[in-house]
């Protein structure tokens, strides 16, 4: 492992020269590519540099005691050598982690599925709930949304809707949002008070530029159609939505939320790629007939991934046993502590199979 993090470390050295060089600078596209590989190097070399400074010190603090020191002298260094085994045992499962391979999407913006699953109104209600709860969390991080495509209830809810995460690391924080959502409480429609359960289905994908799914003009087929809101009201009298059908997948995409066609056939593009990346990843990846399943899921739409219940103020994710008693507050875009477990886990399971 050391040699690997010291060619890593003479590679960011390198780097560090190219990219204030005025040469490599005068070619924008070269400066952007050393910038950014300079930039996925950063975290890496600083950790190994204070592993290889702990190390130093470590050294210096055993020749101390080979050495006859003073009684409290000597309990002083002893006790500092502690610190710094600690210290080192960190920074090395820290720069193993680092190490790991990483995932190409991680820093891409997202593209969000929301659809209302069993529970009818209530479970479009609770698909309203999920993306307010996600466009909060995203306005703590500093990320910006954008919806491309929504089909609202008269409730407030949403029988589908489809957004945009645009920030540095999007995809990394909500990849693991795919999947089931389940919702137990007593819902607005209901005058009994009875306990309901409904869900609610989330599809997290990764943005994909046009480098990397390129779409054949002769692929697709794009018709045009008013925009309609909730009841079936005309929104406009001109042809602005537009639906975009893959014809070799038979995926299929439409967005009607801006006034102008233009504008929605390029948020509409803007998920087709999304789609059509995310299907080739997941052939891929059935092809590799290694591929392990991670403890916190596969991203399958089907799997039940977790439990919101209302009555108990609580939430569990199923896929790694984790419940917390706050739910109102999670609600509220406050989804840190979930996020960071469920990365933690992944974290330490892709080590594990590492190891192994």
């Amino acid at each position: 492992m050391f040699d690997k993090l010291q060619a890593l470390e003479d590679k960011y050295q390198v780097l560090e020269g190219q990219v204030s060089d005025p040469e490599v600078m005068a070619d924008r596209a070269k400066w952007q590519q050393m910038v950014k590989a300079h930039a996925d190097l950063t975290d890496v070399v600083e950790a190994f540099r204070q592993y290889k400074k702990t190390l130093s010190d470590l050294e210096e603090n055993r020749l101390m005691l080979e050495d006859k020191l003073e009684p409290d002298f000597q309990e002083m260094v002893e006790l500092e050598i502690g610190e710094l085994e600690s210290r080192k045992e960190e920074l090395e499962q820290k720069l193993k982690i680092l190490l790991l391979p990483r995932d190409p999407n991680d820093e891409k913006n997202v593209i969000v599925e929301i659809r209302g699953g069993t529970g009818g109104d209530e479970a479009a209600l609770f698909a309203g709930d999920l993306f307010r709860m996600y466009c909060r969390y995203a306005e703590r991080k500093g990320w910006r949304t954008e919806i491309i495509d929504a089909n609202e209830t008269d409730l407030g809810g949403f029988k589908e809707i489809t957004f945009v995460v645009e920030g540095k690391g999007a995809f990394s924080n909500l990849k693991f949002e795919s999947g089931v959502h389940r919702v137990q409480r007593v819902p607005a429609t209901e005058s009994g008070g009875r306990i309901h359960t409904s869900a609610a289905t989330v599809a997290v994908l990764p943005e994909a530029e046009e480098v990397d799914i390129e779409v054949n003009a002769n692929d697709i087929r794009i018709d045009l159609f008013c925009a309609s809101g909730p009841g079936g009201q005309c929104v406009n009298t001109t042809q602005s939505a537009v639906r975009i059908t893959h014809i070799p997948t038979g995926i299929v995409v439409s967005c009607q939320d801006e006034k102008s066609q233009h504008k929605n056939k390029d948020k509409a593009m803007r998920v087709l790629r999304a789609r059509l990346l995310d299907k080739a990843q997941e052939e891929q990846q059935k092809a590799i007939a290694s591929t392990r399943k991670s403890m916190v899921g596969s991203g399958d739409r089907s799997e039940r991934i977790r439990t919101y219940n209302f009555p108990q103020n609580r939430i569990t994710d199923h896929r790694i046993g984790l419940t917390v008693h706050r739910l109102e507050y999670v609600l509220q875009g406050d989804l840190f502590e979930i996020i960071e477990a469920l990365s933690t886990t992944d974290q330490a399971e892709r080590l594990k199979a590492v190891e192994e």
